[in-house]
């Protein structure tokens, strides 16, 4: 997950709308009405009663490693978790999402309320979890164990207290969230495994109440610098990978995106060459530019080109074009745009119930499995999972489990408000 931009909420989203997929009517006045009845009260008191078994999942799963590509043992332990949490047609799909459904009433509206499975992290990485006090500290605690628990959470609680939605609810563990993963298990999900059949979509992702419903776009392009390389004394004088490398981030480093529309860009990675006294053959970096605004995003697309084109011109120029170099700029990601408004039914649907219990509404913007189904005219939102979060994306996370169980019963509400 990545998020940022916070935007507070005015008090004007109140009024009824209607869901174009069913009869049935959401409104400004859902949560309210939740509470008043005594079924979803029941539940409610069952996610808080049960916020330390929220938490020892959260811990449990994050210590089972689902690194890039590798979320398989993690998948397979959710899965066995849906089982036990009662969720019936339980499956693994082709890509390696995790899937179990609650049946409604009725199929539609169909719901899909989701959590990612994979981190960061890569293979290797220490994933155990360190308790003091209230605080977890653990790579991926919060983003996106801490969705996986609240998920599990929401599953048991609806079914202690015998919760009967009017449609279907779909849960998901997906996969490739993060990274060069380019939401590979979400993509997946509506292209083949639910094609054609989801209604709404939640994802559950990180800590805090934040509503996200702009999702930021993103591109992401591993370039490679090749050349003849040869000896750093004996073949001195020939262009250089690294050489051309370097000129082109500091080249980027220069660029100035807007700051309306929040364009940003990155380089994550890079690498090369063999030896302190070789002249690298190849060096590689890896890209990552985004915006919320496709246009914005578009123009810095083409500003990175123009950079890296421009600084392997120079580099063979230096070196009248002896060891010329070519570059090779592949497309590894690309994540679409959009955004919901504000007074969209399932953002005001979210609003509606964060406010009856009592919640700061925050409306953010974000890169998350959302951006996929959003693109496609399917509502969909990402929500926080409760608690405090630091860290994200490093080897320090942490998470506050103070009154965690606040974002348990949000999630919880939510999903009932929304498989309605």
């Amino acid at each position: 997950m990545h998020r940022s931009c916070a935007v507070s909420l005015s008090g004007a989203l109140a009024g009824l709308f209607a869901c174009a997929v069913t009869a049935a009517q959401l409104d400004g006045d859902i949560g309210p009405r939740l509470l008043r009845d005594a079924a979803v009260r029941a539940a409610l008191d069952a996610a808080r009663a049960d916020e330390p078994r929220t938490i020892a999942d959260q811990i449990r799963l994050c210590e089972i490693p689902a690194p890039p590509f590798k979320e398989a043992a993690r998948a397979e332990a959710y899965a066995v978790a849906f089982r036990a949490a009662g969720l019936t047609d339980v499956r693994i799909d082709a890509e390696g999402n995790v899937l179990g459904q609650r049946q409604g009433r009725a199929p539609r509206p169909h719901l899909v309320f989701s959590a990612h499975l994979d981190t960061v992290f890569p293979e290797g990485t220490n994933v155990a979890v360190r308790r003091d006090g209230a605080v977890l500290r653990g790579p991926g605690i919060g983003d996106d164990c801490r969705g996986l628990a609240v998920v599990l959470a929401v599953v048991r609680a609806m079914n202690q207290a015998a919760i009967q939605t009017p449609g279907t609810v779909t849960f998901v563990g997906t996969v490739g969230e993060e990274g060069l993963g380019d939401l590979r298990g979400v993509k997946a999900l509506f292209r083949d495994t639910l094609q054609g059949q989801v209604d709404r979509f939640v994802s559950v992702d990180g800590s805090g109440f934040g509503i996200t419903h702009i999702s930021v776009g993103s591109v992401r392009y591993r370039v490679t610098v090749s050349g003849p390389g040869g000896h750093s004394y004996g073949a001195f004088g020939i262009a250089n990978p690294v050489h051309a490398l370097g000129r082109a981030i500091a080249a980027l480093a220069d660029v100035r995106p807007p700051a309306d529309p929040r364009t940003t860009f990155n380089v994550g990675r890079i690498g090369g060459g063999t030896s302190v006294n070789a002249i690298a053959a190849e060096a590689w970096m890896e890209v990552d530019m985004r915006s919320a605004d496709p246009n914005a995003l578009g123009a810095l697309e083409r500003q990175f080109h123009e950079v890296v084109d421009r600084a392997l011109s120079s580099e063979n120029a230096r070196w009248d074009e002896r060891g010329r170099l070519s570059v090779a700029k592949v497309l590894v990601g690309e994540r679409p745009a959009g955004r919901l408004a504000a007074e969209a039914p399932i953002v005001a649907a979210a609003v509606s119930v964060t406010r009856a219990l009592g919640l700061p509404v925050e409306l953010t913007e974000g890169s998350t499995d959302a951006n996929l189904p959003m693109s496609l005219n399917i509502p969909a939102i990402t929500i926080d999972a409760g608690g405090q979060g630091t860290g994200a994306h490093t080897l320090d996370e942490t998470f506050d489990t103070s009154d965690s169980w606040r974002g348990t019963e949000r999630a919880l509400l939510t999903a009932i408000a929304l498989a309605h």
